[in-house]
């Protein structure tokens, strides 16, 4: 009997291009084959022994003949290859439609009705790194006190802020008032509030991100276990994704390392439900800014860590480690790719070495979390619970 499932979410580490990534602009994209081959080879010892290696086509990572957990990938049926798209599946949610994108900036309308409700003229509007826009815009930024807006190619209105010059709670408010406008016709998934610190020329994003998310629009896996009466925790940006809906408790997260530390914690603790992990850093720190050798040391350093992952899981955890995108630091732009992810699943009632396949949908996650723990199921999604058990 399974008491707890533990998400945990490598963020952007896709496994290679899905059939459809040329609607996407994204064929050949791969982030971990090609991390692997552009920068000589990956050392993953710890995921590779619950099989990473073995799933079907991977590239970049050793395949082992008898894998500790069951292993496959997953497709994503939602039309997007966003943050809140991926997760929301994860959770059993299929969005027919993709989050409204602005490749062109926000129209004036909305940027107008910014402007007057928070009492400032912005800077930018435009598609934009993080990093690169405040490097371009935070001098002006810190001479004019105007806000810094920009998207990417999420669905994302942004605003950064050096905290000296707008307060967070003041950057905060702004972020609440630009998810007010932003609804219906001019919807975003996300509204982020992005701070940063220091001085022209060595500017640093802080841990003081806030997003704004839309809530789901039905029921989700975590509303079905809270509702039943157990804990849905949320390790990192999880919450933030969700609009807090279906979440009992939440912890923010400074890094990755950081996440994991926090994981840990919550896993020695009794509980009965779901944690659920996101870590950022592989996304954040080193996909958008197309930095492979920082991608790989990032998921080696997360490798170093699988065995305390495991040695906290208790009797009657299952483990689950996938991705919610991909993000190849090799690839073309700043932006995720449309990719497989991959499917890991352990635990001491879970068997070994089972391949689970090519799933069609990320919700599989979710039927599955609804049987083991015996809740309501989500719409979409085929349990692998016979397969591991």
């Amino acid at each position: 009997m399974i008491n707890r499932v533990v998400i945990l979410v490598m963020d952007s580490v896709g496994i290679g291009a899905l059939p459809d990534a040329h609607k996407f602009g994204d064929v050949g994209a791969d982030t971990l084959g090609n991390i692997s081959k552009e920068t000589g080879g990956i050392d993953l010892p710890n995921l590779v022994q619950l099989g990473l290696g073995n799933i079907d086509g991977i590239k970049g990572v050793q395949k082992i003949s008898n894998p500790e957990g069951c292993f496959g990938k997953m497709m994503e049926l939602s039309s997007g290859k966003d943050t809140t798209t991926g997760h929301w599946e994860i959770a059993g949610l299929h969005i027919s439609q993709p989050f409204k994108t602005y490749p062109q900036g926000f129209p004036q309308h909305v940027i107008k009705e910014f402007e007057a409700r928070i009492g400032r003229k912005i800077l930018g509007n435009k598609p934009a790194s993080g990093t690169e826009i405040i490097k371009e815009l935070g001098k002006e930024h810190i001479q004019t006190k105007s806000p810094i807006v920009y998207t990417s190619a999420d669905s994302v209105f942004q605003i950064a802020a050096h905290e000296d010059i707008i307060p967070l709670e003041e950057l905060y408010k702004m972020c609440s008032i630009a998810r007010e406008i932003l609804k219906g016709k001019d919807q975003v998934a996300r509204v982020i509030a992005r701070p940063f610190i220091g001085e022209y020329g060595n500017f640093t994003r802080t841990s003081n991100r806030k997003d704004y998310s839309l809530s789901p629009f039905e029921k989700t896996i975590l509303d079905f276990v809270s509702e039943k009466g157990y804990d849905v925790i949320s390790v990192g940006k999880i919450s933030d994704i969700f609009n807090h809906q279906g979440i009992t408790k939440k912890v923010r997260t400074d890094n990755n390392m950081d996440g994991v530390d926090k994981t840990i914690q919550f896993l020695k603790n009794d509980s009965k439900g779901i944690i659920f992990i996101n870590l950022i850093d592989f996304d954040a720190k080193y996909g958008h800014r197309r930095n492979p050798i920082g991608y790989r040391e990032a998921l080696e350093e997360f490798d170093e860590r699988i065995p305390e992952i495991l040695d906290s899981l208790k009797e009657n955890d299952m483990l689950i480690i996938t991705a919610d995108h991909g993000n190849d630091p090799t690839y073309k732009g700043t932006d995720h790719t449309r990719e497989y992810v991959p499917l890991i699943v352990y635990g001491n009632k879970i068997k070994s070495n089972v391949n689970l396949g090519t799933r069609e949908t990320f919700a599989d996650i979710a039927a599955t979390i609804a049987d083991v723990l015996g809740t309501e199921k989500p719409n979409i999604g085929k349990s692998f619970k016979d397969l591991v058990i």
